[in-house]
């Protein structure tokens, strides 16, 4: 039998057997508009020198960001930060985000739902192109492993020789390197070094909760967007929040291998959290949600979510079970 996803969120370009629910209105119809308040805080340029000429890789060898601009940060939750820098870049040149993988299994993490289903990312960056010149960020991954040992200066030497990157985008507080021992300005600094853009950018802060954070004890909590603040609105049900955050609409996927494991009635579709594949809001009602199947087909829809399972309530059930067959 085919999967059969569910989400909540935006409208999803996905196969026939795919349905998608997002919010209705309120502060869910105007996506974000593109932010002009951050500013570029240090940007360093330089043309090819003769020491870079020397060391190009052949064409056969080149890495998928060889000649590219990558953004470089964690990239969870995609949120108007990471939009931010993914903008930056482009401004630059082909844009990438570069993110390590593996470091919850190396640091011993406890394994937690992703706020973005893996299935739903490139739907999320290809709506970052009109901010981006057009240009659909490409994600880049790193094996957290191969880089965890590596000073600064190894890390950017990387970056520069072996990924063949023409610049990097950063956020003021990044910090890279065992240890985290670099910070932005000695990413400049590296960078300059190498023959290397570098462009640093100020932190997107969160206007609801800024105030509020002035005088946290947490050196990395300045009130700055993060995709621990999505995770938080999330877990109090505040989805007008995670919007604003996000600079789009939540969206919640699941996935059967078996349509069985969806049940019906007369006007609810029901399925087990274990086939959810990316962060739910607490439990609650949500209403004025949409229903996506496939491209085309919405039905307006509220989500109701308890300790087991996700269900749909729908007016128009009959017309959802026959786009489904």
């Amino acid at each position: 039998m085919p999967t059969a996803p569910f989400a909540i969120g935006n409208v999803a370009v996905l196969p026939r057997t795919a349905v998608n629910l997002r919010p209705r209105g309120g502060v869910f119809c105007h996506p974000l508009r593109r932010s002009t308040s951050r500013p570029l805080l240090c940007s360093i340029t330089s043309e090819l020198s003769q020491r870079e000429e020397d060391r190009e890789v052949p064409p056969q060898e080149l890495s998928p960001v060889a000649g590219g601009i990558v953004a470089l940060g964690k990239f969870e939750a995609l949120h108007i930060g990471h939009r931010e820098l993914a903008i930056q870049a482009a401004k630059v040149g082909p844009p990438f985000l570069l993110s390590f993988v593996g470091m919850a299994e190396v640091l011993g993490w406890e394994p937690r739902a992703p706020i973005v289903a893996k299935c739903d990312r490139r739907r999320v960056l290809s709506s970052w192109a009109p901010y981006c010149n057009n240009m659909i960020p490409a994600e880049f991954q790193v094996e957290f492993s191969s880089v965890r040992h590596l000073t600064p200066r190894q890390f950017v030497e990387k970056l520069a020789k072996e990924l063949g990157v023409r610049g990097v985008v950063a956020g003021e507080n990044y910090r890279f390197g065992y240890r985290a021992a670099g910070d932005a300005l000695e990413l400049v600094r590296l960078c300059e070094e190498y023959g290397l853009g570098a462009y640093i950018i100020g932190s997107v802060m969160d206007k609801k909760q800024y105030a509020i954070n002035m005088n946290s004890s947490n050196s990395k909590e300045r009130g700055q967007v993060s995709s621990t603040r999505v995770r938080r609105a999330l877990a109090v049900g505040d989805m007008r929040y995670v919007s604003e955050l996000l600079g789009r609409k939540h969206r919640l996927i699941l996935m059967a291998k078996d349509q069985d494991r969806f049940t019906s009635n007369k006007s609810r579709v029901s399925a087990p959290k274990s086939c959810l594949l990316n962060l739910a809001p607490k439990e609650g009602l949500y209403e004025k949600c949409s229903l996506y199947i496939g491209e085309d087909n919405l039905v307006p829809c509220k989500v109701v979510i308890d300790t087991k399972h996700v269900h749909i309530e729908m007016d128009e059930m009959r017309s959802f079970i026959h786009i489904l067959k």
